[in-house]
């Protein structure tokens, strides 16, 4: 198995509910949940401060500008697709595009890339990359030379590597939050999350970090899925992965930095020091989705996993950053799932200006061999959803 197929292969099962859990993790004791059964909550109605979905429709400066600057082989060390697609405004104005699994190299005349290296190809894989867009040009960030380009975030060994999770800006450094997955046999699906970190870079020297520092890993939480600043918080989104369910959990820090000391949601409202009495505050949410603040409420965007590989990306609103999160809304079905393509991870850009709430989504194929045959699928999408 190539280092493609691996990386691929935990987004593909998570999708379908088959996420590769550590055995010790299913016989853990159930954390508290809310006193609200999730059909219930979803079914109630939002408050009225809570926006609602008026429309959708694609963002086409964005998915121009990625499909343009794909295409591109003026270079043929940089980005031609890529998944994960956070974005964090930095101090110069600049939009830093924060990417997991990602493909650097040519484009074929017929919309083709080569193969990999490891399968004997040009195609450089990287588990994650940025990016860098300034008056609607991109570049990407790499470590490592434009002949042996390697990751921003460099695995500790070849048995681990990280994906991306949101980022957020403190006292003018970028700090980035990664998942750590590591393999522990030789089985195709041998691999497991392992724990969570911060790596802190240099706005002006991206292509590594100055320091990596360990995040909250105790009890089987992601985090961070998506952060907020809100009033004197930072608020940080996890979720717990069973494959089918997916739990939200909710911590904060106050102040901008990740570093700060950590609070955890508890069932009952309450906030808590230990990581133990973080609550599954909801089932239903992707390993990726945000939490926007828009007009006097809050938006959470999400592919919606209590359905297996679902087309549709969902809403839910609050008038608090910490839920609860009512009122199920339709946002938009994404039209290039089916056959061996699947959609996941839809979250919003709540910096970018659009014609509304900027939300981008992933594309996938459950078959390799799609991925060189067509760039064009493994490239986010952009949409624009306007609420009322």
């Amino acid at each position: 198995m190539t280092r493609f197929r691996s990386a691929l292969a935990p987004l593909a099962i998570a999708l379908i509910g088959l996420t590769a859990v550590p055995q010790e993790a299913w016989a853990a004791p159930p954390k508290p949940v809310p006193t609200v059964a999730q059909e219930q909550q979803a079914a109630t109605p939002a408050s009225p401060c809570a926006p609602t979905v008026k429309s959708t429709t694609t963002n086409a400066r964005l998915t121009s500008l990625f499909t343009a600057y794909g295409n591109d082989n003026s270079r043929l060390d940089d980005w031609t697709g890529a998944d994960g697609t956070y974005s964090l405004r930095l101090p110069s104005g600049k939009e830093l595009w924060i990417f997991s699994d990602t493909f650097l190299g040519q484009v074929n005349p017929d919309g083709s890339r080569p193969p990999v290296v490891e399968e004997g190809g040009t195609t450089v894989f990287l588990n994650n990359s940025f990016a860098v867009e300034r008056d609607g040009r991109l570049s990407t960030i790499y470590d490592g030379t434009p002949a042996k380009p390697t990751a921003v975030m460099p695995p500790r060994d070849k048995n681990h590597w990280y994906w991306a999770g949101d980022a957020t800006l403190a006292g003018g450094i970028v700090e980035v939050t990664y998942q750590e997955y590591e393999r522990y046999g030789p089985g195709a699906w041998d691999w497991r999350w392992h724990r969570n970190v911060v790596a802190r870079f240099a706005p002006g020297r991206l292509n590594r970090p100055i320091s990596v520092h360990d995040l909250p890993s105790d009890h089987g939480v992601a985090w961070a899925s998506a952060t907020l600043k809100d009033g004197q918080y930072t608020y940080i989104y996890g979720v717990e992965d069973f494959g089918s369910p997916k739990y939200m959990h909710i911590a904060r820090v106050k102040g901008q930095s990740l570093l700060g000391a950590w609070e955890y949601l508890k069932g009952d409202g309450t906030w808590s020091p230990n990581e133990a009495d973080s609550a599954r505050i909801m089932s239903g949410v992707a390993n990726e989705y945000s939490v926007s603040k828009v007009g006097s409420g809050y938006v959470l965007i999400t592919h919606d996993t209590t359905e297996a590989l679902s087309a549709n990306i969902v809403a839910y609103a609050s008038c608090s950053p910490f839920g609860p999160f009512t009122g199920k809304q339709h946002v938009y079905t994404t039209p290039e799932t089916g056959g061996n393509i699947f959609t996941y991870n839809a979250h919003a850009h709540p910096e970018i200006a659009g014609n509304g709430l900027v939300v981008s989504y992933n594309v996938n194929s459950f078959v390799n061999t799609d991925h060189y045959r067509d760039v064009s699928i493994y490239r986010p999408r952009f949409l624009d959803v306007t609420f009322q």
